[in-house]
């Protein structure tokens, strides 16, 4: 049974996409990525069109619509609502004993839909914005955003056409009364050191979205937060070096065991909390993916990291940022009576509109007034036992939060504890400080999610470029004056261990360090002259020199020999013969003993490439007894999923029809 208005509804919003440019569709795609993402591409744009009002998609989509859209979404909707209802009245109710048929008819009765067109002034004029001011302001612009998400579309003659189960979406929710502007959040946002000079008073046509803030706080705001991000760059990359030494094994239940948090929390020096924070987001961000292995599940470092380790610290952080934006979890909390774990996919929908609207309310804290008290580093999840309560107001931010997001704010329960978490990490992540948005965390605010240059540019200015050469230290130890760039890292590394962490990064040569390096393949002349290289004060220390030296000349006086099998045979003639067969070239085969020949194949290579030269060979077990050959039974492999469509591809295609 199909309705009309539907349709027609379908139709204006299918008309509305085929006027936007490849650059704009693509835009709206990557907004709503996520619900998407759970269907199928679509292949036309009728089909775009039917996913973005789905009721799924709808779902997920209006947790992140702000007070004036919403309010204008359900007002619209209702009015269209009422105009379907009197074009087509309500059938009467059934009676008492009706069969199921006409229950359902009535209960899905199609002027239950938003399907009517609606005017524009009369949305305008039901949200009280019909004469010019403040309030019409704000409804032409959530109009237009309306517009741009797909949310609405206009009509030929400029009438607003929605979704046309928009009012049982909203039904459940008490939106109150329509607010035009953005309450701000009361408390300033300044480190209590700094005595600001006294504000000027404010126009009442100042905007909150960039509060003007006094020199001596923004200073101290940007130092808190090139601190804080320095050591979250340190700590990722120590993270994810730990995984790419050794990969973490997943529970079969899914997510990390509480050894392996542990083990990754100490290699990274982060607290387990945060530890489960960033494994969240380098799985996010494409920096770890998840393996099957014959063991089991492990998470290991993907090309992607490579790539990552070759850019400068602070554009590292982009794609992490950029993933705790979107994530459908708060890592660092965990409710009473749950495991925590990490690396399993999210389900709380909530918390990228909560994270969004309360970095939307910080950013609107006027300056100059009370500082927040808050000292750097305070933990918002739980305060010292007999610490004053030095927490920002969280009731009052979250007052101010719910106008940005409010049905993923109002009437949700624990919010004040899951903001406290989501603050914490903003902290961590270097977008708070104070209980004040950081420009940093101003620039992620206005960062789309199709370009993210902007927030590049900030991080490269916020963090020092790295440092390409150490000073060398007569006891052994190399110092990096500051974040070292991935080469330096690595040679230090490969023939040093690391020792401190900080804003100087230390290394100690010893014995075993050096023998590591000429383990890999580093010939102690080679070595010196790349440890030379990276000096800053010239020639390396003497006591290096010798220490690389004397590890040189008792390095390699006993040879171990690689090889996948041997060939054993009393008969030594037909060894020299195995030995000097054309036919057996591709197995490498070696005389290391009259009777033994070591080849660089596997046995079953190696059985088979004997066979084939006209021998009849007998597999032998490690305890010389005859093994019993069984083939190896096949097996499926396993489909690799396809990589996301790129929306500016995905928009051109569908331009094109």
């Amino acid at each position: 049974m199909t309705n009309l208005g539907t349709v027609e509804g379908l139709d204006t919003l299918t008309r509305s996409l085929a006027q936007r440019t490849p650059d704009e569709l693509a835009a709206l795609l990557t907004r709503h990525a996520e619900p998407l993402s759970r269907r199928p591409a679509p292949t036309r744009l009728r089909e775009l069109a039917g996913a973005l009002w789905s009721y799924e998609t709808l779902h997920h989509t209006v947790l992140h619509l702000d007070h004036p859209r919403l309010h204008l979404l359900a007002a619209t909707a209702r009015i269209s609502q009422d105009l379907a209802r009197s074009a087509a009245p309500v059938p009467a109710a059934p009676t008492a004993g009706a069969d199921y048929q006409s229950l359902m008819a009535h209960r899905l009765s199609f002027p239950d839909l938003a399907t009517e067109p609606v005017p524009a002034d009369d949305a305008f004029r039901a949200l009280g914005a019909a004469a010019p001011g403040p309030a019409r302001d704000a409804v032409t612009t959530a109009l237009e955003l309306l517009y741009a998400d797909g949310l609405a579309a206009p009509t030929e003659d400029g009438a607003i056409v929605v979704p046309p189960r928009t009012p049982q979406l909203l039904a459940a929710h008490d939106l109150g009364t329509f607010t035009p502007v953005a309450p701000r959040f009361p408390e300033a946002a300044v480190p209590e050191a700094v005595v600001p000079e006294p504000a000027a008073p404010k126009s009442a046509t100042a905007t909150a979205a960039a509060p003007e803030v006094p020199a001596p706080a923004a200073a101290a705001l940007r130092d808190e937060s090139q601190a804080a991000a320095s050591t979250l760059a340190a700590t990722l990359d120590r993270l994810l070096a730990a995984l790419a030494a050794q990969p973490a094994a997943l529970r079969k239940t899914g997510g990390l065991a509480l050894r392996e948090i542990k083990r990754l929390a100490k290699a990274a020096g982060a607290s387990e909390a945060r530890t489960r924070l960033l494994l969240d987001l380098v799985l996010a961000a494409g920096l770890v993916a998840l393996k099957r292995t014959p063991a089991g599940i492990t998470a290991v470092p993907t090309g992607a990291y490579d790539a990552w380790l070759a850019e400068a610290p602070g554009s590292r952080l982009v794609p992490v940022l950029t993933a705790w934006t979107t994530l459908w979890a708060i890592p660092t909390y965990t409710p009473f009576g749950e495991t925590p774990t990490a690396l399993v996919r999210g389900e709380d929908r909530h918390a990228p509109a909560l994270r969004h609207a309360l970095l939307k309310a910080l950013a609107s804290a006027p300056a100059g007034e009370r500082p927040s008290r808050l000292p750097a580093g305070t933990s918002l999840s739980a305060k010292p036992s007999g610490a004053p309560d030095r927490r920002p107001d969280l009731p009052a931010l979250l007052d101010a939060a719910a106008w940005h997001r409010p049905l993923a704010v109002v009437g949700e329960p624990l919010a004040e504890d899951r903001a406290a978490h989501i603050l914490d990490e903003a902290a961590f992540l270097a977008l708070v400080a104070h209980g004040a948005l950081t420009p940093l965390g101003h620039a992620l605010l206005a960062t789309s999610p199709a370009d993210s240059e902007a927030l590049r540019s900030h991080l490269r200015e916020l963090l020092p470029p790295p440092v390409e050469q150490a000073h060398f230290q007569a006891d052994l130890t190399a110092v990096v004056p500051g974040p070292p760039s991935a080469a330096l890292a690595s040679l230090l590394s490969s023939v040093a261990d690391r020792e401190s962490e900080g804003h100087a990064v230390t290394w100690r040569f010893t014995p075993a360090s050096v023998r590591r390096a000429l383990d890999a393949g580093h010939g102690a002349a080679d070595l010196l002259a790349a440890l030379a290289e990276v000096s800053a004060a010239g020639p390396l220390p003497q006591p290096l020199t010798y220490l690389v030296q004397d590890a040189a000349r008792t390095h390699g006086r006993m040879r171990v020999l690689p090889t996948a099998c041997c060939i054993r045979s009393d008969d030594e003639a037909l060894i020299r013969e195995l030995a000097a067969h054309r036919a057996l070239q591709s197995l490498g085969l070696r005389a290391i003993a009259p009777t033994v020949l070591a080849s660089a194949r596997p046995p079953a290579e190696t059985l088979e490439a004997l066979r084939g030269a006209g021998y009849a060979p007998a597999l032998e077990s490690e305890t010389g007894t005859a093994s019993v050959e069984r083939p190896a039974g096949h097996r499926a492999g396993v489909p690799s999923s396809g990589s996301a469509t790129a929306p500016l591809a995905l928009a051109r295609r569908l331009l094109s029809g």
